[in-house]
């Protein structure tokens, strides 16, 4: 019996785990919508030079698309 209960702890561990991981992704996913609407309104307030007002922002965006996208379980696991 202590061998099923090894299991079934390690098992329920790695939920744990695999819902951590898929929080803290959704965390960063959203993380990058705000400062997709800060950009918005930036473009918005800064009209015709926004190229140059908004270039902090501009960069940010882009590096948090690159690195917080939303991975399921399944390349968690593998």
């Amino acid at each position: 019996m202590p061998l099923d209960e090894a299991r079934v702890a390690e098992y329920k561990a790695r939920l744990a785990e695999r819902e951590r991981i898929i929080r803290e992704s959704w965390v960063r996913t959203v993380e990058a919508q705000l400062v997709r609407e800060k950009l918005d309104r930036c473009y918005e307030t800064e009209g015709v030079n926004h190229m140059e007002s908004c270039k902090d922002l501009r960069e940010r965006y882009i590096d948090m698309l690159r690195d917080n996208r939303v991975k399921g379980y399944k390349n968690i696991d593998v």
